[in-house]
C-alpha cells in the first residue's frame, strides 16, 4: 500500500500521543496556580471558570466547525474573574468588550505557562520519534490536529524531536476550522505541495474528525482505533458510515500495515 501514498499526515491527541485525564488535569492545575495571582483568585476559583468556559465553547464553536481557541477563553476567564457576569444560558459572550477585562500581555503570559506545562506534563512516546523518521524516509509527514493552542504542539513536537521529521504541522486554532471541515485538510495538502486525493492518507483516532473529514476530501484514511478510556479530548459526532482503509490498535502498527519490509506488530 505503501506505493500508492505520496504523503502521511497524523492526528496528534491520541493518535501519536496519548491524553489520559491526569496529565491534561496536571497541565490546567499548573495553569491555574500561576493565572490565580494576575486574575487575583484562587488556583480553584480560575480552574472552575475555565472548565465552564471549555464547555461553552464547546458548545458553541465546534458545532460551526471553528477551534474553541485558548486565547478567547482565557480573556473570557479573565473577564469572570474580574467582575463581569457570564452571559446565560443560550447567550454568547462580547469578546470585543470582554478584552477590556485583561492586558494582552497577561493573556500571553497564561498561554506561554499552558504550553510549558503542557510539554513538561505530557510524556513522548519513546517509540514514536524512531517510527516518523522511517517513515519520513519513504514520503513527506504532517501534523493535522484540532487543537485550541498551536503553540503547546510546537513546543512538544521540538522538545520530543520529532519537528525535523515532518514537512508540516497544521493547527485548527491557526486554520480557523476544526476536523471533520475540509478547509483544515486542504491547508495541509497546500502545505504539503500536493493535490487532495488517495495519495495522501491520513492517520488519525476519531472516526467522524479524522477518517470521514478526509474521505470527504478524497484522501485514505487509517483510523486508530484504541485510546485511553478516560480521555478528555473532544470527539466528532458520530460517524456510522465511515469505513477507514486500515484498521489498527496502535500508531506502532502503522508501518506493518503500510507492508513496509522489515517491520511487524510491535512487541
Amino acid at each position: 500500500m505503501i506505493d500508492g501514498i505520496r504523503a502521511i499526515t497524523f492526528d496528534f491527541g491520541n493518535t501519536l500521543v496519548p491524553f489520559p485525564a491526569g496529565p491534561m488535569a496536571s497541565v490546567v492545575n499548573r495553569t491555574a496556580e500561576m493565572a490565580a495571582g494576575l486574575a487575583g483568585c484562587t488556583p480553584e476559583e480560575f480552574a472552575r471558570a475555565w472548565g465552564e468556559e471549555r464547555l461553552r465553547q464547546f458548545a458553541e464553536d465546534v458545532p460551526e466547525g471553528r477551534e474553541a481557541d485558548m486565547d478567547v477563553r482565557v480573556a473570557r476567564v479573565m473577564a469572570r474573574l474580574r467582575g463581569r457576569s457570564a452571559p446565560s444560558l443560550g447567550e454568547r459572550w462580547d469578546d470585543a468588550a470582554v478584552r477590556g477585562y485583561s492586558d494582552p500581555a497577561e493573556v500571553r503570559a497564561i498561554l506561554d505557562t499552558y504550553a510549558e506545562a503542557f510539554v513538561r506534563d505530557t510524556p513522548v512516546p519513546p517509540a514514536v520519534g524512531p517510527m516518523l523518521e522511517r517513515l519520513a524516509g519513504h514520503c513527506p509527514l504532517a501534523v493535522i490536529s484540532n487543537w485550541p493552542l498551536g503553540l503547546s504542539i510546537d513546543r512538544f513536537l521540538e522538545e520530543a524531536g520529532w519537528w525535523r521529521h515532518l514537512a508540516a504541522v497544521v493547527v485548527s486554532q491557526r486554520v480557523g476550522a476544526v476536523k471533520p471541515r475540509p478547509e483544515i485538510f486542504e491547508a495541509a495538502a497546500r502545505e504539503l505541495g500536493l493535490a487532495s486525493g488517495p495519495a495522501i492518507l491520513h492517520v488519525g483516532d476519531d472516526l467522524g474528525a479524522d477518517v470521514a473529514g478526509a474521505h470527504g476530501v478524497g484522501w485514505r484514511a487509517a483510523w486508530v482505533r484504541v485510546k485511553p478510556e478516560d480521555s478528555p479530548l473532544p470527539v466528532a459526532p458520530p460517524a456510522p458510515t465511515a469505513r477507514p482503509d486500515i484498521t489498527i490498535d496502535s500508531i506502532l502498527e502503522l508501518e506493518a500495515a503500510l507492508g513496509l519490509p522489515g517491520t511487524g506488530p510491535p512487541g
